[in-house]
């Protein structure tokens, strides 16, 4: 299932080769989440805790990480899956982690990926570039 993006985008795939394999990856590196160097926060805590208490660890694998890059845009997330990686840039405001909670636990009920909000979709980029 597509998390949503067009195909047309022409952004890089993930190899993610676990089968089966679901990660929401939180970067709090260098830059993302480093509110002492003016950065947006990351809510760590709260996103652990929302994880937990909603059952999603089996569904949706929660990483918070290291450096993910690229460093010139704050708050990055990925969400890979098998056939896939979104790379979202930007995550600035505490209602994008909130809304990707709601499509992880979305997803889990509906018992498959579900697409991507629109909102979250804008904050798509390429890390790569």
């Amino acid at each position: 299932m597509s998390l949503g993006v067009p195909d047309d985008r022409n952004l890089p795939s993930c190899d993610h080769k676990a089968s089966g394999d679901r990660t929401g990856s939180v970067c709090i590196g260098c830059c993302c989440g480093q509110t002492d160097r003016g950065k947006p926060a990351a809510p760590v805590e709260w996103l652990k805790t929302e994880w937990r208490q909603r059952g999603l660890l089996k569904n949706i694998q929660l990483t918070i990480s290291g450096c993910l890059g690229p460093c010139d845009v704050p708050n990055v997330v990925l969400i890979a899956t098998a056939k896939e990686c979104v790379w979202l840039g930007n995550i600035d405001r505490f209602e994008y982690y909130r809304e990707i909670v709601e499509w992880a636990a979305e997803s889990k009920a509906a018992g498959r990926m579900l697409p991507l909000s629109k909102d979250l979709l804008r904050h798509r980029l390429d890390p790569f570039r």
